[in-house]
């Protein structure tokens, strides 16, 4: 069975020593309770929870999936139990406001909790994840009375909740969905239509599920301006709010997937359920919106976690197979073959995924960082300044980090050679889970339009601009110091090229509109890699620091730069290709009409 280690002293470092996580909470209103002991604390039972409670079903999970019996799903073996265990332990509102039922915690502890979660169970991690999502929309759209009702029942997570978009016919154009929403004389409405793809759709972990549904008003207006939000229980809650009457929404058929088995994937047929609106009319998708974003950056947790539990494995067991002697001679006298981490192309795969788990999460961290301030500072300038970096980075961090993530999970059963094509050693499923990651919540197409389209250049470059004057004051401050002339030249340079790739796709796109779509994918990888860039770089400054203060822990921060290193040596000149690619266009993507592409195949 694959086994996991909560990287927590890497946790440490980015959290204390990189971004100030101690002062940060203090400066935070509601922060002061995350004192130093009580965030070890809340990393440690985290690490003990994911590794002791999920690990050990991940793959018997993975085996059995999901059962469809009668319209109700039954989840894999233990995955109930876990799920209590984890409710008892107060984890479901960790970041909750406490007058509804929370602990009061920033954020950014939950969102470091979901990476353990991820890393070692991600269907599982899946059910009480939606529901963070579903309890935010609630939160900032919900009338008092449907707070009332749904909001402490999903911060406690006695209920859980979906989030119901998708349908047959359209997958990211929600502007097509056809489900009905029709008025009823109490304020409610009937709710006809079938959902797909509904991640938690039905289960049996909790006594409740509450799903919020886009649905069309009968005198909505065309596309996604005619969308409303609805909240659609599955079972009615009666005076006393706990479930009563049976609603009609039901799963009609689980998806057969390749990966996340143990998490019930819904086709959800809703036969005239009784809904409520949420929010105003016409508005819907503006509310979804707050689940939605949260949901990506959650998916990109996904796509460090599952990176981070493949170098684990594949690194355990670099060290103890043996396959031939080192091209430099014998490094292991005592066995009858070296142990594989002595062969560099090994060690070239070992290190992406290192370099990818320790960029990752120094991303992550730093967003949360972001969310924290968004959602508690009192500061109106510092809310607008955070709120614009954080629109920038979620879909950096959503698709970079699950193409990246998946990327150093098949480099994980590479490193296991035919083992890890095998089910048992565990290499195989983590790859099957990456790659889901990079399709729902916005596949990476749609991520980078956002980015490049919206962010960027509907802006008139001005959101980058915030983000990419960060990394320039960076760079001068360093300049002179020559133990980071290595990190800080080619940072300053690639920062500046950003900006100039910006112009010449904005100037191209003033003509040819096809020229964001045609960019946009490597527009937002090269911004990934530069991104990384720049937190690697001050993780070597940190790092360099700590060495000249005390050689304690010495070995850590050598990794640390050496990482970096890699990183920039190894990872970071994908950037060339990607800005070749931007600035190819897309005369070539769209020179050929649609029905050339199938020519020759007639007989």
């Amino acid at each position: 069975m694959p086994d996991y280690q909560a990287p927590l002293r890497d946790l440490r470092f980015v959290m204390d020593e990189l971004l100030g996580y101690p002062a940060h909470y203090a400066r935070l209103p509601g922060g002061e309770e995350a004192t130093p002991d009580v965030v070890a604390a809340i990393l440690e039972e985290g690490a003990r929870f994911a590794r002791e409670e999920l690990l050990p079903l991940n793959q018997s999970g993975d085996r059995e999936g999901c059962l469809l019996e009668g319209g109700e799903v039954k989840t894999p073996k233990g995955f109930k139990q876990a799920y209590q265990r984890y409710v008892e332990g107060g984890w479901p509102g960790l970041a909750a406001d406490p007058e509804q039922g929370g602990q009061g915690l920033p954020p950014s502890l939950a969102m470091v909790l979901s990476e353990m979660i991820c890393a070692t169970n991600l269907a599982w991690g899946m059910y009480p994840g939606l529901s963070h999502g579903a309890a935010d929309a609630l939160r900032h759209h919900g009338s008092a009375a449907q707070k009332q009702t749904y909001l402490n029942k999903l911060v406690e997570g006695v209920w859980t909740g979906t989030m119901c978009l998708t349908e047959s016919h359209c997958g990211t154009d929600l502007g097509l969905i056809k489900t009905r929403a029709v008025p009823d004389a109490d304020e409610g409405y009937t709710i006809s239509g079938t959902k797909i793809f509904i991640s938690a759709g039905e289960h049996d972990l909790a006594e409740n599920i509450v799903h919020l549904v886009l649905a069309r008003l009968p005198d909505a207006p065309a596309g996604s301006r005619g969308i409303s939000l609805f909240v659609v229980p599955k079972y009615l809650p009666d005076a006393d709010g706990h479930p009563g009457e049976r609603n009609a929404v039901s799963c009609g058929s689980l998806e057969h997937k390749m990966g996340i088995h143990g998490n019930a994937t819904c086709v959800m047929n809703f036969d005239g359920a009784r809904g409520y609106l949420v929010g105003k009319p016409h508005k819907g998708l503006a509310c979804m919106f707050t689940m939605m974003n949260a949901a990506r950056i959650g998916v990109g947790i996904q796509g460090l976690g599952l990176a981070e539990a493949s170098f684990q494995n594949a690194l355990g067991y670099a060290r103890d197979r043996l396959q031939m002697r080192g091209l430099s001679g014998t490094q292991a006298e005592d066995k009858p073959a070296d142990p594989i981490i002595v062969h560099p192309d090994v060690r070239r795969m070992l290190l992406t995924q290192k370099a990818f788990a320790e960029g990752g999460r120094m991303l992550v961290l730093y967003t949360a960082q972001l969310v924290d301030v968004v959602e508690r500072s009192q500061d109106a300038d510092q809310c607008e300044h955070a709120e614009t970096l954080l629109g920038l980075l979620t879909p950096i961090v959503k698709a970079f980090l699950t193409e990246v993530g998946f990327e150093a999970t098949n480099e994980g059963v590479q490193i296991f050679g035919g083992h890890g094509f095998i089910q048992e050693w565990g290499m195989e499923q983590l790859v099957r889970d990456a790659r889901i990651t990079r399709l729902y919540e916005g596949t990476t197409g749609i991520q980078a339009l956002d980015l490049l389209g919206r962010k960027v250049l509907m802006s008139q470059g001005e959101s980058l601009k915030v983000f990419t004057r960060e990394i320039h004051k960076f760079c001068q401050a360093e300049e002179a110091n020559p133990d980071m002339a290595e990190f800080v030249r080619p940072l300053a340079r690639l920062n500046a090229e950003w900006g100039e790739l910006t112009t010449a796709v904005g100037m191209r796109a003033m003509s040819d509109r096809e020229e964001v779509g045609a960019a946009s994918v490597d527009y937002l990888m090269y911004a990934g890699y530069v991104t990384l860039a720049y937190l690697f770089a001050r993780a070597v400054k940190q790092a360099r620091l700590a060495l000249d203060d005390s050689l304690e822990d010495a070995t850590f921060y050598r990794a640390k730069i050496n990482t970096a290193r890699f990183f920039y040596e190894r990872l970071l000149p994908r950037t060339r290709t990607h800005a070749q690619m931007i600035q190819a266009g897309g005369e070539s993507l769209m020179a050929m009409s649609a029905e050339d592409f199938g020519r020759g195949f007639e007989i």
